[in-house]
């Protein structure tokens, strides 16, 4: 393939030759006229032609630089309609988002429709997994991830922060023949089963800061996805730390119950994850903003957090 010219060189000389003007043609490129000069000088000198020369009534093409003009013209017009065509494209169709299952099914599937209704031109794909995402690799193009936000040569965009609790189904604050007391104070977990998620740690934070002694927080069924937790506590197997944002819903229903006061902030919070390169494409930007305004309506803390 032959080698082409310099791309700034091109453009120099394509907006000189538009303007007749190497100062309008500076103006239009936002370089200064000795630049565009250089540049034009450049490419007289690769093409071993003379591409303009000055006239009594300014700058005039020569018989190569009226024959190289509309042919350059016409390139330059075809690669900007199909980088148009190409963004036009990319504000619609499929948009992968790696997420994972937990939110998934506990979050964000529930609010999707609000989403569609909003943007029926973009098709949400959904890659529940908790692998993360590799940009290079994975046909992904966004995703949602759970802790500090560290993403090296990522954007993280903070969007959901999280108090942790406990929840359980309403028959353990009820008497039940054989069963344990019923939940009434911190100290009656005593008698329960705890249930217990990958934050094992987070059981014995809350006994603590409930004043709770007695209590293994180690002991009890565990369970590697949230939303699995969460629905071994709506079948009453046990009492379970839940996390604001995943029990929200079971909550607001009534298939779970909050039976004491006490919350603790978590330590992570969720952060939508993607490549610098990406940061303005369309489809990325309206399923972001999408997403923190979805955190605002449920009064949680949004912001920009910049990766490390």
């Amino acid at each position: 393939m032959t080698r082409l010219p310099s791309l700034k060189a091109l453009r120099a000389f394509e907006a000189a030759g538009r303007h007749m003007s190497f100062t309008r043609a500076a103006q239009e490129l936002h370089v200064t006229q000795a630049a565009v000069s250089h540049q034009i000088k450049a490419l007289e000198e690769e093409l071993g032609l003379q591409l303009f020369r000055r006239g009594h009534r300014g700058l005039l093409l020569t018989d190569a630089g009226q024959a190289y003009l509309p042919e350059l013209r016409a390139a330059f017009e075809r690669i900007a309609l199909a980088t148009e065509r190409l963004r036009a494209q990319d504000a619609s169709g499929a948009l992968t988002v790696s997420v994972l299952p937990s939110f998934a099914a506990r979050w964000l599937v529930p609010r999707l429709s609000r989403f569609r209704r909003r943007h029926p031109e973009i098709d949400v794909r959904l890659s529940a997994t908790d692998q993360l995402a590799d940009f290079d690799r994975d046909d992904v193009d966004l995703a949602i991830r759970y802790g500090t936000g560290q993403q090296p040569g990522l954007v993280a965009v903070r969007f959901l922060t999280e108090e942790f609790f406990p929840v359980c189904s309403p028959t353990l604050l009820e008497e039940t023949p054989g069963g344990p007391p019923p939940l009434r104070q911190p100290s009656d977990l005593r008698w329960h089963t705890l249930l217990h998620d990958d934050m094992r740690m987070d059981w014995a934070m809350w006994l603590m800061a409930a004043g709770v002694e007695g209590v293994d927080p180690r002991r009890g069924p565990a369970f590697t996805d949230s939303g699995l937790l969460l629905q071994a506590a709506v079948e009453g197997q046990g009492v379970a730390l839940g996390r604001s944002a995943l029990a929200a819903d079971d909550l607001a229903s009534g298939r779970l119950v909050k039976p004491f006061e006490i919350s603790l902030p978590a330590e992570f919070a969720y952060y939508i994850v993607y490549p610098e390169r990406s940061a303005h494409r369309p489809k990325i930007v309206q399923f972001r903003d999408w997403l923190i305004e979805e955190s605002t309506r449920d009064g949680n803390a949004s912001g920009i957090v910049p990766a490390a």
